[in-house]
């Protein structure tokens, strides 16, 4: 048995992301699993998912940048333990992701693809061991002025914690894919092209926009981000 987690507060993304994301994991994770959302709401989401408190963390008001995510290294984290994939709600499961479980390594991340010169990753999917790395969140809510100080939102600090700690391994780079990136067409071949999906991408992530709602309808923020509709990200968000 593995854990699979997610999380959602506030009001950015709704029930359906989550209740989307149980269906996907249905079909691409074969492995015995239990699968966790920490939110503030559970209202809408349906059955499969089971709803814990958003663990606790005294974040003071301003910008979150993720923050919030440094609470899964709490210990104990509630009753779970052993290998735990966190996952974004706005991602899309193309292929079996049970892999993600056999990776060697004890903590894995996406290697951030903006600055693929950097160390930084990319916490849209992450695995460790449940309670095991109670430090990453101790220190952060020790001294979060310095930290945010020195990095800009919490996959730099995690990459950052998890390389010094000599822990710190990457997934294969075929496996998890940016739709912005990878998959979506420069301007201004976006305005006729439709979006394509790399050979082996099994985790398609949906940083900043468009979103998978804009992908399936065919819409975006301007022209540079604009989308045409993506019968594949159809099929497979859902």
């Amino acid at each position: 048995m593995v854990n699979v987690i997610c999380m959602k507060w506030g009001v950015k993304y709704g029930p359906e992301y989550v209740n989307k994301l149980r269906s996907m994991l249905s079909r691409h994770l074969a492995q015995p699993h239990r699968f966790i959302c920490f939110t503030d709401d559970g209202s809408g989401v349906g059955p499969g998912v089971e709803i814990m408190a958003l663990p606790a963390m005294d974040l003071p008001p301003g910008k979150e940048r993720g923050w919030r995510k440094l609470s899964t290294f709490c210990s104990p984290l509630f009753d779970l333990k052993g290998p735990t994939l966190f996952l974004d709600l706005d991602i899309v499961i193309t292929g079996s992701i049970d892999c993600f479980f056999g990776h060697p390594g004890k903590f894995c991340i996406i290697h951030d693809w903006a600055k693929p010169w950097r160390i930084t990753g990319n916490s849209s999917v992450y695995r460790f061991e449940a309670g095991a790395y109670p430090g990453i969140l101790a220190d952060f809510l020790k001294d979060m002025d310095r930290v945010k100080s020195e990095v800009r939102n919490e996959q730099e600090y995690l990459t950052r914690e998890m390389h010094r700690l000599g822990l710190l391994n990457y997934w294969p780079k075929e496996w998890c894919v940016s739709f912005k990136h990878s998959c979506l067409p420069v301007f201004p071949l976006n305005l006729v092209k439709t979006p394509r999906l790399p050979v082996g991408a099994k985790i398609v992530v949906f940083h900043g926009t468009p979103n998978p709602p804009d992908a399936v309808v065919g819409r975006g923020k301007g022209v540079y981000r604009y989308v045409r509709p993506t019968p594949w990200v159809e099929e497979h968000w859902q």
